[in-house]
């Protein structure tokens, strides 16, 4: 071979050796920068886990932190919670759900002072058993045995009771314990004994009150018999001697003595009511009774007092509200006596107003009573007005006040409302007059009876004649509600003017100027006119004495119960007809009634035989039981009035004694008990024993002969017809 051959093929292995080593370089670049690429993202990679590696780390310090921070906390609030255990005077201790102590507080592990077994770990029943063996629990007289089993029933329970127990140094330990739903007992044993002791103070207190206030009571009644005694002498007595012949002075002596145990006698009533009020011992006693009626007899009661102040005493009922109710009248009777008592006794002149309106209640068989007393006296200050009610309090509160009283009456009376369930409330004008009234709900005593206030058919048209504007009111209204025309007139000219041939009848009232109701009555039948008079009259004994009561056909007393006046109109209905009226049939007037009263006081039966001298009766008196239940047997009375206080045979004891004869003979005979007794509960007492009515004394006259008249059997001449044939 030549030399450029080897030339030429070394320079081309030479080339190839060149291309071989660019191709190696150039993968040994790719395979560098491959290497590269991945050393940089193994990096990176590094860089992150470094980065979480150290997150985490943060991470792990801060829960250390924390956890460290929560462990002092718990532990705090741990010590807190242990001192807060320690620091309250009540034990306090934790048993698992097997009943053994987890733990507990000294105040709770204090009262097993000494005993090294009661710990945490000891069980309940041991804890039982420590207790009766050493004495730490009085248990009086119980078995041990039986005593540990019972605690051991009740504290297996699902909510055990509290139980009280008394420690052996005489504190007493009230338990608590309360199961969480896992089974575990939480027990707390609070000390009571400052309690149980209070409670024993108050029980020792509330004994002598007791005490003192039955010790009052029996004061009270003492006194009030004591005083009540001579009271009826006193007011009896002058009561008869008004009724005797007396000159203007020894009149004037008499009434100042009637009146003045009168006053006594309220002044002794509002003492006794108060204290029974306040000591909640007043009860109610509810009873069928006539409304009307009631306020006519307190009208008449307050008429004479009024007649002499020159008062008009006026009463508007409701003409189609009921009369007859279910409640204390004794009570209501109080109340409207204190109400207008007050308004006639701070009324100067002008009138006092009774005015009773009301909604029945068919579906109850009830109504809503409002009763009001408007006067026009001397009004109450706005400053007075919202404690008028208070007790002892008076508009004019000097010593040297006008009008005397003991400023307990509205007191009493607001007490009363309230416990009837009603209100009591005052309008008033200082200078212009007052308006008091209440109301209550009463039950109807004839719910079905419904009022029959039918006019005669002859009645067409009437002619009023009035000189008092409210009275004439009242009276228009009424017939009004009727369908009767009504004229009113408020003189007599003016009625002579006015009455025609079509006036059916003329209600005039007796005393006007100028023109009286009699003088009225005297001219209109000169002129012709046929139409009975009827005549209003505040006091009908100068009617009778005077010489031209001829003239009138009917008197009837003011104010009348609305019963009266249908009456008086049934009555006149053969004038207005045009015809007359039969005469009543003479009746057989039968033997005469016979009264016992059995009383052992001298002057009261003096007193008793003076009250009743009117009447028709033949009266015997007996000086104690035993002499009252011999002369019932002999004398066979028509009523027997009893005292009660009596030597030997009370009038309880006489009662009974009749009422077994009554029961053999058959018949029912009315006794009427008379007592000095008027606290509460004794009327209950008095009428068990076979009593039908009670009276305290002193007694009232008229309150005598209503019960002798509404106790005259048939076929026994009327006792008020004739004398007395005591």
């Amino acid at each position: 071979m030549s030399l450029a051959n080897k030339l030429a093929e070394e320079r081309r292995a030479r080339l190839a050796a060149e291309r071989l080593l660019e191709q190696k370089q150039a993968e040994l670049q790719a395979a560098n920068r491959k290497l590269g690429r991945h050393a940089r993202a193994l990096s990176e990679e590094i860089v992150e886990t470094r980065a979480e590696v150290q997150t985490v780390r943060d991470e792990n310090a801060r829960v250390k932190s924390d956890l460290n921070m929560a462990n002092e906390k718990v532990a705090i609030a741990e010590r807190r919670l242990w001192h807060s255990i320690e620091t309250i005077q009540d034990g306090f201790a934790f048993f698992d759900a097997d009943s053994r102590m987890i733990a507990a507080n000294h105040a709770w592990l204090g009262v097993f002072e000494g005993l090294e077994d009661v710990k945490p770990g000891i069980s309940y029943v041991e804890i039982l058993q420590c207790v009766t063996e050493e004495g730490v629990v009085d248990i009086g007289d119980a078995d041990p045995a039986a005593w540990r089993e019972k605690m051991l029933d009740r504290w297996q329970t699902v909510a055990p009771e509290p139980e009280i127990v008394r420690l052996w140094n005489g504190a007493y330990i009230k338990l608590i314990d309360q199961r969480g739903p896992t089974g575990d007992v939480v027990s707390l044993a609070l000390n009571i004994t400052d309690t149980i002791r209070y409670e024993e103070r108050l029980k020792e207190a509330r004994r002598k009150a007791e005490m003192a206030s039955r010790a009052k009571s029996s004061f009270l009644a003492n006194m009030s018999h004591e005083i009540r005694t001579p009271m009826n002498g006193v007011v009896g007595m002058a009561e008869l001697l008004k009724d005797t012949e007396l000159d203007e002075e020894q009149l004037l002596y008499a009434n100042t003595i009637k009146n003045s145990g009168e006053a006594l006698l309220v002044i002794i009533n509002d003492v006794l009511d108060y204290s029974k009020i306040e000591a909640e011992k007043l009860v109610l006693h509810a009873e069928p009774f006539d409304m009307e009626r009631c306020i006519q007899e307190l009208i008449m009661l307050m008429q004479v007092n009024a007649r002499d102040k020159g008062i008009e005493l006026l009463v508007d009922y409701d003409l189609f509200l009921p009369t007859r109710f279910v409640g204390d009248p004794g009570r209501l009777r109080q109340i409207m006596t204190n109400l207008l008592g007050n308004a006639v006794k701070f009324t100067e002149e002008g009138h006092v107003m009774v005015r009773v309106v009301g909604v029945e209640c068919a579906a109850q068989g009830a109504a809503r009573l409002h009763v009001t007393i408007e006067d026009s006296g001397i009004g109450i200050p706005d400053d007075k007005v919202g404690h008028i009610f208070g007790e002892f309090n008076q508009v004019d509160g000097e010593s040297n006040r006008r009008f005397e009283g003991t400023g307990l009456g509205l007191a009493i009376s607001e007490k009363l409302v309230r416990l009837m369930g009603g209100e009591i409330w005052v309008e008033s004008v200082e200078g212009q007059g007052s308006t008091f009234g209440f109301a209550v709900e009463l039950p109807l005593a004839d719910p079905d009876a419904g009022q029959d206030f039918s006019v005669p058919d002859g009645l067409r048209k009437v002619v009023i004649v009035e000189t008092n504007a409210l009275n004439r009111s009242i009276l228009e209204r009424l017939f009004a509600a009727l369908g009767i025309e009504v004229i009113c007139c408020d003189s007599g000219a003016a009625a002579l003017e006015t009455t025609d041939g079509s006036v059916s009848l003329v209600i005039t009232d007796h005393v006007m100027p100028r023109m009286d109701g009699i003088e009225l009555a005297e001219a209109l039948k000169a002129a012709g006119h046929a139409a009975p008079v009827l005549l209003l009259s505040g006091n009908i004994g100068s009617v009778e004495q005077d010489p031209g009561r001829g003239f009138v056909d009917a008197v009837l007393q003011k104010p009348f119960p609305r019963a009266e006046l249908f009456a008086a109109l049934t009555r006149l209905s053969g004038s207005l007809a045009g015809g007359v009226a039969d005469p009543d049939l003479p009746q057989d007037p039968g033997r005469v009634m016979r009264v016992l009263a059995a009383e052992d006081n001298r002057t009261n039966r003096l007193v008793f035989s003076r009250m009743v001298k009117a009447l028709d009766i033949d009266l015997k008196f007996a000086v104690n039981g035993e002499e009252a239940v011999a002369f019932y047997r002999s004398f066979r009375p028509d009523i027997v009035f009893m005292d009660i206080s009596m030597p030997g045979m009370d009038g309880k004891d006489a009662t009974r004694a009749l009422r077994a004869l009554e029961a053999e003979s058959g018949g029912h005979v009315p006794i009427v008990a008379m007592t000095a007794h008027a606290m509460d509960g004794d009327e209950d007492e008095i009428l068990s024993a076979g009593i039908d009515h009670y009276l305290s004394k002193p007694l009232s006259k008229q309150a005598l002969i209503d019960h002798v008249v509404a106790a005259c059997p048939e076929g026994v001449r009327a006792p008020e017809e004739g004398q007395s044939a005591a």
